[in-house]
């Protein structure tokens, strides 16, 4: 009994090892089968990733064959009667050489794996056949699955919920009040949701506490290796509290296709680590009076990271923050110490305020690069610092023992000068009030891997240009940039937080006729004490703007033609500004959520537009024949703001830059803008 009692286990032992290499082996989609191999040492494992996408693992072909395709067909074996399937690059060339490689075959249109019978490696001049894997006649495709409402009376309810692959799950038509306290999107395992889960970013990546959701579709992406085989529930969590308000059971060996995004293990080299969104960590280790800190970020090339001490203890305060400003110049580190004294760029060496560099401001830099690394797509920065400000009244102290209020953001880095680079508007900022004990002795961590965005196309806004023969007077107000789809999008260029809006729609491209006069009516605000809010209206020939911080080097290679008069010397003497009107988001708009609206009438339908006391700038306009072709509107003061004016001969010729779909509704727009106004 005993010699059998051990066998059992015994044998046990292989079987459980098996089962655990099992579940932590990669889900690459319905497997199909291994590849018959006959010639040409063709081998390899045959996936399939949806009901058109096959995916081939470890595939191995020598490249010998005269005319071999993969081909594919409904007859019952590889013959005559098939069809060419194009290769990982889309083409349906001759196969070359492969080795250990894995890629994913599309289908042709209108063919289905399961109404197909086996997929080969085939040549068609020799009629020969060099491997192949047959398809089951009961072969099901992965695809979506439904599940149940995610409800839970009136403050929580939904469509059926979608998986839509092993890492994304859909929330369709969600509706949540927002009053539930600390609640978050939550998985983990168990008969039910209990506080041994896990937080899902939010479906911007955010790992803060949920706000308002009105009839919103929410897709959602599980953080680093996470995948719904390895989680038993998706619930809208109350942490606080340690509650569930409504969650769904998610079933085992659900039949979906495997997820395409990449995941980023990441090792920071620091005891420490906090996870701050789905895209950004910040990595220290104390040795006080030393701090060392790593942020490391799944961004792009052109893009920055910022993280410091908040404006004010015990909250979320950008103005008067103290942050480090990392970023990479092509190979090249940078660490930047910034103070951040209102909503705007730099306003200059003479003026001062805005997002300004401590060496800008007369301080020192506080921060000292250790190394810079890109590797798989992680971008990694590690910088030392002090506890102490050294002296310098712009930086905060940071404690040694406790917790310290904390800011981060993620923006796109622009150029002031020649390899000189400053911050533009963030995209990803903190949206709740975050505190770090930089001084804590036990090791910590709540970071993962990063993980690439899904592949969604997110195009920019159309906002047709205004081309009017008899239009004279334009009313030109401020509104908010717009996310992706708004300014940056519109031009290619970095984003301000405010841009111009001309006739109640964000920078159009205008029209103007050399020989003619016209008037511009400026709301862009006369306060020059105001960092964010004043800006004159000027026209020049660069597309960038913000002439006031130029040097005088700079200035001399910008024409300005109207909204400045200068002096004998060479000094602006007389800007054109006015009152300010301006586009703003309602108090229960989620300025970050921009992107999600798919037309800028959506958008700016969303908006509630105000203006102070007071009459608008004035600026007559008279374009001549000394004026190029192509010239710009600006903000004086602030660069990225503005856009394009075309100054033609005449309005014979309408440009074909809308469709009568695009026209109508700025028109509309135009009207909507005009009684405004009046």
């Amino acid at each position: 009994m005993l010699l059998l009692l051990m066998y059992s286990i015994v044998w046990s032992i292989p079987r459980a090892e098996g089962q655990f290499e099992e579940e932590n082996k990669e889900y690459m989609g319905l497997y199909i089968g291994s590849l018959n191999s006959y010639h040409h040492q063709v081998s390899g494992e045959v996936f399939a990733v949806d009901d058109s996408t096959i995916l081939l693992k470890d595939f191995v072909y020598d490249g010998n064959g005269k005319d071999t395709f993969f081909w594919a067909g409904s007859s019952n074996r590889p013959g005559s009667k098939g069809f060419i399937v194009p290769d990982n690059n889309g083409k349906t060339n001759v196969l070359d050489k492969y080795y250990n490689e894995e890629f994913t075959l599309k289908l042709p249109s209108n063919k289905r794996i399961q109404e197909l019978k086996w997929f080969s490696v085939f040549d068609i001049s020799s009629q020969s056949n060099f491997g192949d894997v047959y398809i089951p006649s009961d072969f099901d495709p992965p695809g979506y699955q439904s599940l149940s409402k995610l409800e839970a009376g009136y403050s929580v309810k939904s469509d059926q919920v979608l998986v839509m692959d092993s890492k994304t799950i859909k929330i369709p038509a969600f509706t949540y009040d927002g009053t539930g306290g600390e609640v978050f999107f939550f998985a983990g395992e168990g008969p039910q949701p209990s506080s041994r889960g896990f937080i899902v970013p939010d479906e911007l990546g955010y790992l803060a506490p949920l706000g308002v959701y009105d009839n919103k579709d929410v897709i959602l992406q599980l953080p680093g290796t996470q995948t719904v085989f390895l989680i038993d529930w998706l619930a809208l969590y109350d942490k606080a509290n340690e509650k569930y308000i409504a969650y769904i059971i998610i079933p085992q060996d659900l039949n979906v296709p495997p997820s395409l995004v990449d995941v980023m293990e990441h090792r920071t080299g620091l005891p420490n680590c906090v996870m701050l969104h789905k895209n950004l960590m910040v990595a220290w280790e104390s040795f006080p009076p030393q701090l060392t800190i790593q942020l490391s970020g799944f961004i792009q090339d052109d893009e920055y990271m910022a993280f410091g001490i908040s404006g004010r203890q015990g909250e979320n305060a950008m103005i008067g923050g103290d942050v480090a400003l990392v970023y990479m110049d092509e190979f090249l580190g940078h660490v930047e110490d910034y103070n951040l004294t209102a909503k705007s760029v730099c306003l200059g060496e003479r003026d001062k305020r805005g997002a300004c560099s401590d060496e800008v401001l007369g301080g020192i830099n506080n921060h000292q690069l250790h190394s810079a690394s890109k590797e798989n797509g992680v971008t990694a920065l590690t910088y030392r610092t002090t506890f102490s400000n050294l002296g310098d009244p712009g930086d905060h102290e940071i404690p040694e023992t406790g917790e310290t209020s904390v800011i981060w953001a993620i923006g796109r880095i622009s150029e002031r000068a020649h390899r000189v680079k400053e911050p533009s508007f963030h995209h990803s900022y903190t949206k709740m009030h975050t505190t770090i004990d930089f001084g804590r002795k036990e090791p910590y961590s709540t970071c993962f891997p990063f993980t690439s965005d899904r592949k969604e196309v997110t195009a920019p806004w159309v906002i047709p240009a205004i081309f009017d023969p008899n239009r004279r007077t334009f009313n030109a107000s401020l509104g908010p940039a717009g996310g992706r789809r708004g300014y940056s999008g519109r031009t290619g260029l970095p984003a301000n937080s405010l841009a111009w809006y001309i006739e109640g729609y964000m920078i159009p491209e205008l029209y103007l006729r050399r020989g003619l006069t016209y008037t511009f009516k400026i709301e862009g605000g006369n306060n020059p004490q105001s960092a964010e809010f004043y800006h004159p209206f000027i026209i020049t020939d660069e597309p960038v703007g913000g002439y006031s911080r130029l040097t005088v080097e700079q200035k001399e290679n910008v024409r300005v033609l109207a909204g400045l008069e200068f002096s004998w010397r060479g000094l602006p003497t007389k800007k054109t500004a006015g009152r300010l009107c301006q586009w703003s988001h309602r108090r229960d708009r989620d300025k970050r959520r921009d992107d999600e609206f798919n037309t800028f009438e959506s958008f700016r339908n969303s908006l509630e537009f105000q203006c102070d006391e007071g009459d608008p700038g004035v600026l007559q306009v008279s374009p001549n024949l000394t004026w190029p072709d192509t010239v710009y509107y600006h903000s004086y003061t602030t660069p990225y703001m503005g856009y394009k004016i075309n100054i033609v001969d005449n309005f014979r010729e309408r440009p074909s830059f809308a469709s009568a779909q695009g026209i109508l509704p700025t028109l509309l727009l135009v009207l909507l803008a005009t009684v405004i106004h009046l």
